[in-house]
């Protein structure tokens, strides 16, 4: 596949959209339908593909956290979908001037979305975007990660059967695919990934003063407040860190546990390490993608060691094992800022616990860094989970539990600051894929063209003076 490729496929898309630039709802039903089939019909081929990326992808979570998430996300907006395609009435500002008329706001198809999709959730990172897309009327193009190359391949084979080319293509990420296809003049550009590479997505968006979505990462704390139960915050918080083994970009990166708690909470995390994973060879403990991530975690373990934090082995005599890429999970008691693990994102199955004595130590320690793009609090007390909220920005939050906010149907996702711009999912993201497009209409009679035309020196004039004491 080629620059040339892409092009072509890019203009073909919008020919298309210009055919039919207001599909009807049953239309987009049908579009949604086949996405649904695509996925149900191929489920296992998607599933070992997945797992060849991988190398050894548990099975359990491909099918629940990207299957299950997508196929529900279908069913949502399927159900929501003439709700959203509605006009929206708006007020008519200064109304006495125009008797009968009226203003709506009314969704529209943008016409032809790029998606550049990232390799830790290469199924629901595709099908999500295309969820929003497609019940917004759109065309897409979707390009995959290079780390994808087996989903890449079956997808691009399959897709044609369900949709025309004309209306989805995937593309394989090769021979440095990706700059190419940032540089087409899309309509709207969705990134899933790092930050740095955000940066060169956004630059080249700019040049076609193209739209963008940027869904990054960041560092997302877990803030275990002094009143909740560490046992079910290490519960919860390892659940949330295990999955993927931690290649999750709304995974926690750190945990803020009370000073006096910190060991408790690492015996807990150590005994339910042992229940759920005695074996981390096991087929239910994922790999890390490849190996120069594996040496990163290595590399990141041993700089925190050698710089003076206490490291607990949750897994103790198993060890790292280079073949299969499975990595022992391990928490950094004591880090500091000098470490690389709090530096930057870990994106895998290492956590940083830091102790803390104030919650306010917890507010200045977090905004003076980049905006994550999520916040965990573990408390009951709601007056503490609303102080978090209010003084800490964050893309969400989910309380008391880890992740789910981003599954909630009903729910926008999306970074703030350096862990993104923009949202998907729900309403929110058939607007970001529409272009909401405002109408006036005028009535048969118009006061304008009887009370405002000059010369303006009386009655115009009186008329203006009146509108401006009652302010419209």
């Amino acid at each position: 596949m080629s620059a040339v490729d892409l092009k072509s496929c890019f203009y073909r898309q919008r020919a298309a959209y210009h055919q039919n630039p207001q599909p009807s709802r049953a239309l987009r039903l049908a579009d949604l339908d086949a996405l649904s089939r695509l996925l149900r019909d191929n489920r296992d081929a998607i599933v070992e593909a997945i797992n060849l990326d991988f190398g050894s992808r548990s099975s359990f979570e491909t099918l629940f956290l990207e299957f299950y998430v997508a196929q529900s996300g279908i069913r949502a907006a399927t159900r929501q979908l003439r709700g959203w395609m509605k006009p929206r009435r708006r007020r008519m500002s200064a109304a006495i001037l125009s008797p009968g008329a009226s203003n709506h706001v009314v969704p529209q198809p943008l016409g032809v979305v790029g998606v550049i999709v990232p390799w830790n959730f290469p199924l629901l990172l595709s099908v999500s975007p295309l969820v929003s897309i497609f019940a917004a009327g759109n065309h897409a193009m979707v390009k995959m990660s290079e780390n994808s190359g087996h989903l890449a391949a079956l997808l691009a084979a399959l897709s044609s059967k369900y949709l025309p080319a004309e209306k989805l293509q995937f593309f394989a990420d090769q021979d440095g695919l990706g700059p190419a296809f940032a540089s087409l003049p899309f309509d709207h550009l969705l990134f899933t990934g790092s930050g740095a590479t955000g940066r060169a997505v956004m630059t080249s968006a700019a040049r076609n003063l193209t739209p963008v979505t940027l869904e990054l990462g960041g560092k997302s704390p877990a803030i275990v407040g002094p009143d909740y139960p560490v046992k079910t915050a290490a519960e919860r918080i390892l659940w949330g860190k295990m999955l993927n083994a931690g290649q999750i970009c709304t995974a926690i990166d750190y945990a803020f546990v009370p000073t006096g708690a910190v060991a408790e909470f690492a015996e807990h995390c150590r005994r339910l390490f042992a229940e759920r994973y005695p074996d981390i060879n096991s087929p239910d403990y994922t790999s890390i993608i490849d190996e120069r991530a594996f040496r990163r975690l290595t590399d990141t373990v041993s700089d925190a060691r050698a710089k003076g934090a206490t490291v607990v082995d949750l897994s103790p005599g198993q060890g790292a094992n280079a073949a299969s890429r499975k990595f022992p999970p391990q928490l950094i008691l004591n880090p500091t800022d000098d470490m690389e693990v709090m530096k930057s994102e870990i994106f895998g199955p290492i956590l940083p616990v830091v102790p803390y004595d104030d919650r306010r130590e917890v507010v200045a320690y977090v905004n003076a860094r980049d905006r994550p793009l999520a916040l965990y609090p573990f408390t009951h007390d709601r007056r503490l989970q609303d102080f978090y909220i209010a003084n800490i920005m964050s893309g969400g939050v989910s309380v008391n539990e880890a992740l789910v906010h981003v599954g909630q149907h009903d729910l926008p996702f999306g970074g703030v600051g350096a862990s993104g711009m923009g949202h998907y999912h729900a309403r929110e993201g058939f607007d970001t894929f529409s272009k909401l497009r405002p109408v006036s209409r005028q009535g048969r009679f118009s006061a304008i063209q009887l009370l405002l035309q000059p010369p303006y020196a009386d009655g115009p004039m009186k008329l203006l003076k009146l509108l401006l004491k009652f302010r419209g």
